[in-house]
């Protein structure tokens, strides 16, 4: 079974390539987190957990929301994590959660995607971005050798920097950086509701037709990406930066 948390589109749109060519069962683990839907979840075939990379790991709400759940059937886990650069040394934290669970850990797959986290980088053009998801393709196809073959992803060299980036960076990260003080909704915002649709946490609630933004947020970047009106900003940051969104997977 395929498990997914996405934001923008990147997780999404590799979940749907694995889930097409490894004709395995889809689920949209953020639909569950925001509905709060914790029941036991089964799987026949091995486990393929998707995620955007936060802060070189797992994001901490798609990981919360794993050891809370029961993962009935099969024991084995493989990682997919979309990032726009790389994973760090996330590898080690995914070994360990699976240890907690009682999975198989079966490795990690990194895959460099179009960079969405507009807070803070800067964000590709529509074609730039088309071109990284062709490169990101034969990755994904690679993966499904992988699993289809039942062997493990290939082991990913990790350094010191990648060590501090995962640990350190990463606690840092969390601790001052992930807030939605500085999103607001410009006089262009037509009140149509879908960032309070589209938050994993329920973060975002409508006052007089205008998003207000409370203090449970992730940064995954759902609702300032798919605003339609491009009515939301972050700061002065993600001012002038073009919206990224990764359109749905295109079955072969």
């Amino acid at each position: 079974m395929i498990l997914y948390f996405s934001g923008t589109g990147n997780s999404r749109y590799a979940a749907e390539l694995l889930s097409e060519q490894l004709n395995e069962e889809l689920l949209d683990l953020g639909k569950r987190i925001k509905s709060g839907e914790k029941s036991p979840i089964f799987s026949t075939g091995p486990w393929v957990f998707v995620s955007p990379t936060y802060g070189w790991q797992l994001p901490h709400i798609f990981e919360e929301y794993l050891r809370a759940v029961e993962l009935l059937g099969d024991k084995r886990a493989y990682f997919v994590l979309t990032c726009g650069s790389d994973i760090g040394g996330a590898g080690r934290y995914l070994a360990e959660l699976c240890q907690a669970k009682g999975l198989i850990y079966r490795g990690t797959l990194e895959v460099v995607m179009p960079e969405n986290y507009i807070a803070l980088f800067p964000v590709p053009e529509e074609q730039e971005a088309e071109q990284i998801i062709e490169r990101a393709v034969p990755v994904l196809q690679h993966g499904v050798n992988w699993i289809a073959q039942d062997r493990d992803f290939p082991q990913r060299k990790v350094g010191i920097v990648d060590r501090i980036k995962s640990g350190l960076v990463n606690r840092a990260f969390y601790r001052f950086v992930i807030k939605a003080d500085l999103f607001y909704a410009k006089d262009s915002c037509v009140g149509c509701g879908k960032c309070v649709a589209n938050c994993p946490l329920n973060n975002v609630k409508l006052n007089n037709q205008i998003p207000v933004w409370g203090k449970h947020c992730t940064h995954c970047m759902a609702c300032i990406c798919n605003c339609p009106a491009q009515a939301i900003e972050y700061g002065s940051r993600s001012k002038n930066k073009p919206r990224y969104r990764c359109l749905p997977y295109k079955k072969q």
